[in-house]
């Protein structure tokens, strides 16, 4: 297997089990450089890069100088599309948007290549964004059931209706961006590209 045959293998196995070039550089700790050099096929990894490669890509050492060793399981793209998809049921009812993915998520995540790292990632941003909008509502009530007319000598202090009108504003902002990229990741999944759900907590590593 040549360098450029060998740098694809990597890129394939990477974007299989949804990393980012950055985080494949995080887990096998190597730098970034060396990553995107290996992927280009401007060097070859050897001894402790490649083993250190393939323990973070979740593979034998010989399959990644092995060309006849890595074929993508059928029916593999088509689940983790389902599986970004099943987190826009979060408009039907707010917490459907974890129970769906963490249902497909602890069913696959073993069987099928890439499962476990998208399912973290779409799994620590709903619940990122479904404590957003909890926070959002909870203010939102609070200014509904206790509203206090501003004193007469603070003249520039906003009006309480249009306090609220804002709050709603910025919720249902909350929600598109939540949307928006479910489809945007759901997108690249179908095209073979690592997932980014940004921003969110990092509560499943």
């Amino acid at each position: 297997m040549n360098d450029n045959e060998l740098g694809e293998k990597v890129k394939e196995l990477r974007i299989r089990i949804g990393l980012s070039q950055e985080e494949l550089a995080e887990r096998s700790q190597l730098s970034l450089r060396t990553v995107q050099r290996i992927e280009n096929g401007e060097t070859t990894p050897r001894g402790d890069t490649l083993i250190r490669l393939s323990i973070a890509l979740k593979v034998d050492t010989e399959e990644l100088t092995d060309p006849n060793l890595t074929e993508e399981p059928k029916g593999e793209r088509s689940f983790l599309a389902i599986l970004n998809l099943s987190a826009l049921s979060f408009i039907i009812f707010p917490l459907l948007g974890i129970i769906v993915p963490l249902i497909l998520w602890i069913l696959k995540r073993d069987e099928i290549e890439g499962v476990d790292e998208t399912g973290k990632k779409i799994l620590n941003f709903q619940i990122s964004w479904s404590i957003i909008r909890f926070i959002i509502i909870g203010t939102l009530i609070q200014k509904f059931m206790f509203q206090v007319p501003a004193p007469s000598y603070f003249i520039s202090s906003p009006p309480q209706s249009n306090v609220f009108s804002n709050g709603v504003i910025i919720f249902f902002c909350a929600v598109a961006f939540n949307a928006i990229m479910i489809i945007y990741n759901l997108l690249r999944a179908l095209n073979d590209k690592p997932v980014i759900y940004q921003p969110a907590f990092r509560l499943l590593k």
